[in-house]
């Protein structure tokens, strides 16, 4: 399996935006497009919907961050049918989140006080690579890598703050850029 970073990288991205606090930038509401490729059979598909970040206190397993609940249209070989995932993206007391599904299973790590981070989430026999960027205080990607005996997807997805929304994050930084080095990350 290659890079999970190569589809961004050949597109130019070279600059990141650093997050100190993970929760406090995705806080809120976001439109997302998705494409989705099947690698070996060259099919193509697209997700288009909203995510929406509100905050998670679930007093009852001790957890705090955030609700992400993510819907919309899912259109695979031309059938359009309505989509939906809910996570729990909980707080390290660090600035980063321990990714959960919504039944509590553990999905992936996000650090992304460099702008960048790259994490693995086993599967079965698949192995799903994560590379997550960010642009700016509006604008972040993922791009998930899906490898295994029956499976080689590429999933790109694009998210943009919704219009109107302030960000609770500070947005007069500047971008860090591929060769700076990231304090804190080996």
């Amino acid at each position: 399996m290659g890079r999970a970073g190569e589809a961004g990288e050949a597109e130019g991205m070279s600059e990141y935006w650093p997050v100190t606090d993970v929760l406090a930038y995705l806080a809120g509401g976001w439109r997302v497009e998705r494409s989705v490729r099947d690698l070996a059979s060259g099919a193509q598909g697209s997700f288009s919907g909203a995510t929406v970040f509100e905050p998670l206190d679930d007093e009852e397993n001790d957890e705090t961050g955030l609700l992400h609940h993510e819907s919309g249209t899912f259109v695979w070989q031309d059938v359009a049918r309505p989509a939906e995932r809910t996570l729990r993206f909980l707080t390290d007391g660090d600035g980063r989140a321990d990714v959960r599904f919504a039944d509590g299973r553990p999905f992936h790590d996000l650090d992304l006080t460099s702008g960048r981070h790259v994490t693995d989430h086993p599967c079965a026999a698949d192995l799903y690579r994560g590379e997550f960027t960010v642009r700016d205080a509006d604008h972040w990607r993922t791009v998930w890598r899906v490898g295994g005996p029956t499976k080689d997807l590429l999933l790109t997805t694009d998210y943009t703050r919704d219009a109107g929304q302030e960000p609770e994050y500070d947005s007069e930084r500047e971008p860090q850029h591929d060769s700076e080095p990231n304090p804190g990350q080996d």
